[in-house]
């Protein structure tokens, strides 16, 4: 099933995506501000088509309607077929302005936990990996990929300012604890980014859940921890906005859990500000 998986992430990009990059040079917003461009029209219809072949069951895709995705949700707690969870492109912005920072992304889930993940960048060839219990891989490579810091000082942070409480984005951005911060556009990325060692640490006020799917479980696989601004348990967040704060080096996800949580303003005070 992960084989079968990862072929068709591949296709799908060689097929629908890369013919399409610097070629589409618009996309339509959607009602949460998104952008959706017919690149991610045609390879969610793909996969779609494609995915019953592997292992029918209901599928999720982010170019769906609300009220269609939520209503698969809910009927999918109890289907022992499990579900599909896909994002076409993660990045369209960064897709349709020619920026080589995009992602195809597909989870596989059962009983609500993630169990299988694909996240593919088919600009640099990187296919990232996991299978519940049997590690996090780059193109064959177990993550992460280099040993990082444990001091919270010497990190570099992934931080998307996208939903976060204002009193915790002026932090961050006066005195953060970490050494660098970047931002790539990719929700999906970031996870894997973090994953293999390139990022350190991470946080984002609110991501959907083809966001976080598939990347949560290679964060895992990988040795990573994750939490939310509220909750340790990861999965007892919001499944529709979930924020995350996430390390990979144990020392380095306590220190930074600690610090984000100082002070952080009850839920609803966000911005809701969405820039993708």
């Amino acid at each position: 099933m992960l084989d079968a998986s990862i072929a068709l992430v591949r296709e799908v990009a060689q097929r629908e995506i890369i013919p399409r990059f610097l070629r589409v040079s618009h996309g339509q917003r959607k009602d949460d501000g998104s952008l959706c461009s017919e690149a991610d029209v045609a390879a969610q219809r793909f996969l779609v088509e494609r995915l019953s072949g592997i292992r029918p069951c209901p599928i999720i895709g982010e170019e769906m309607s609300p009220a269609a995705q939520r209503a698969i949700w809910e009927a999918s707690g109890d289907d022992p077929r499990g579900l599909w969870c896909i994002d076409p492109i993660d990045g369209t912005t960064n897709f349709i302005n020619g920026l080589p920072c995009f992602a195809v992304s597909l989870a596989w889930l059962s009983a609500r936990r993630v169990r299988l993940a694909v996240t593919y960048n088919p600009i640099t060839d990187e296919m990232f990996y996991a299978r519940q219990g049997n590690g996090a891989y780059l193109n064959g490579r177990r993550l992460p990929l280099r040993q990082v810091t444990s001091d919270i000082a010497r990190a570099v942070g992934g931080v998307d300012f996208k939903r976060i409480p204002k009193p915790l984005a002026d932090r961050i951005a006066v005195r953060p604890p970490f050494y660098s911060q970047r931002n790539f556009g990719s929700s999906t990325l970031d996870w894997c980014n973090l994953a293999a060692g390139r990022l350190d640490l991470y946080l984002h006020g609110g991501q959907m859940l083809w966001d976080y799917a598939a990347g949560s479980l290679i964060l895992s696989e990988a040795g990573g921890r994750m939490g939310s601004l509220v909750h340790d348990d990861y999965d007892a967040e919001d499944v529709w906005r979930r924020p995350v704060i996430a390390a990979l080096h144990p020392a380095v996800f306590a220190a930074w859990r600690d610090w984000v949580r100082q002070d952080t303003p009850p839920r609803g005070s966000a911005s809701e500000d969405d820039t993708r």
